[in-house]
């Protein structure tokens, strides 16, 4: 998720790329695997007239949540059979709805689990102690005060529990850890009065940063609540992560600890008799819960079991390094990793651009997802996928139609298992 004056930086669309679209394979279905058009409501109702084949929308906060639901609830995504229809015009099926409170907002939260003593949101005493303890350095008063009442983690993961069941093709995001973000200021009467209307509230918007950051264990405690919702629910993740990606490999493998799958060496393999290979931990099998089984694998499918960690991660717009892909592609990991990459994110900076090749490149071809990271539906969105699609196809050596086939099976594997 990126906001830089409430929108992504996006270049204005030139004549040469309206003219080489002529040549790309809309056909065969890009997947836009990370996307935030809900923040400008009023570009939803493009979607239909886009070439995106389907878009993966994220909620981030409370002010948005309800608006994925019913941005679903009008263009979602019913089944993997629906993905593999052209994205002809006036298509209505096109979105993919993901629920999640974003690592900028998890202050918000309070952890109600943790609370020792009732704790009242509305209690202005209450109020101060959780922001004074999940921020730092802790506010004063008067930014206290025009902070939102925190909500209760719980309530919130159990909302979210019934959007994702309710959407029936869903996932949970944008979640995760973000080392670098600051709060912004609150706003002023005059900034607060000339806000650009047609920005769905709740976010950056411009506004000077503050030195308030949200502490690393209060967000790894809301991030951690989110993944095992999407190991109960069996469900993929959308995971945003910057300047923490040691943090967040931690947080995971937190997780995940018991469940590893037993990595057996080749010699071992050979005197297995064929067809009768079988490498996984039988920790691996053991059950998680069986409350509200039935439902979740009516979403999941037939064989699904709880797990206390999400059986697909993508970490959104990856920043990370070559060596860092490497470590999610241990064989012992129970739960398959997909790396999505973005022009507004990954390609923004000098830095960003000169490392990317090397980290596509160690991107296992079966893990590389796109995205656009935007916040309006439309023409811009379709642009920056070609871009980021040429881009990655090229590194890899693809063609286009080669790359957009691998690419599409990729995200139905991300959402679908």
């Amino acid at each position: 998720m990126c906001q830089i004056d409430g929108r992504p930086p996006v270049a204005a669309a030139t004549e040469h790329d309206d003219c080489r679209s002529d040549d790309f394979p809309w056909h065969i279905g890009v997947c836009d695997a990370h996307c935030h058009p809900t923040d400008t409501m009023s570009s939803i109702a493009s979607i239909t007239r886009m070439r995106t084949r389907v878009l993966t929308i994220m909620a981030t906060r409370s002010q948005d949540q309800d608006l994925v639901a019913s941005a679903a609830a009008e263009h979602g995504i019913q089944n993997r059979a629906a993905i593999a229809l052209p994205a002809a015009q006036h298509t209505p099926d096109r979105v993919v709805a993901a629920f999640g409170w974003h690592p900028w907002f998890s202050h918000q939260l309070y952890d109600d689990t943790a609370c020792e003593n009732p704790f009242d949101p509305h209690n202005a005493e209450h109020k101060a102690k959780h922001y004074s303890s999940v921020l730092t350095p802790p506010p004063d008063e008067a930014f206290i005060a025009a902070l939102p009442d925190p909500l209760p983690l719980s309530l919130f993961l159990t909302e979210t529990r019934r959007r994702v069941l309710e959407a029936r093709t869903a996932l949970i995001g944008e979640v995760g850890l973000d080392k670098a973000f600051r709060l912004p200021w609150p706003w002023n009467a005059a900034e607060h009065s000339s806000r650009d209307q047609t920005l769905t509230p709740g976010g950056r918007e411009g506004r000077t940063l503050s030195m308030h950051h949200v502490r690393m264990p209060h967000q790894i405690a809301v991030l951690k609540a989110q993944l095992r919702l999407a190991g109960e629910l069996g469900v993929a993740v959308s995971v945003h992560g910057v300047q923490a990606h040691g943090v967040l490999f931690d947080a995971l493998a937190s997780l995940w600890k018991g469940f590893e799958k037993e990595v057996v060496s080749r010699r071992k393999q050979k005197l297995v008799a064929k067809g009768a290979e079988d490498f996984e931990s039988s920790e691996e099998e053991e059950e998680y819960g069986d409350e509200g089984l039935e439902e979740t694998q009516r979403i999941a499918g037939k064989g699904f079991k709880p797990k206390p960690f999400p059986p697909r991660v993508c970490l959104h717009s990856f920043s990370g390094s070559p060596q860092t892909v490497q470590q999610y592609r241990n064989p012992s990991i129970p739960l398959r990793v997909y790396f999505s990459f973005s022009t507004v994110i990954n390609l923004s900076t000098a830095g960003g651009e000169s490392k990317f090749p090397d980290v596509v490149r160690a991107c296992p071809d079966d893990r590389v997802l796109l995205e656009s990271d935007l916040h309006c539906a439309g023409e811009d969105m379709d642009r920056v996928l070609e871009d980021i699609a040429r881009k990655v196809c090229e590194i890899k050596g693809w063609s286009l139609e080669e790359g957009l086939t691998r690419i599409r099976k990729n995200y139905e594997e991300f959402i679908f298992g």
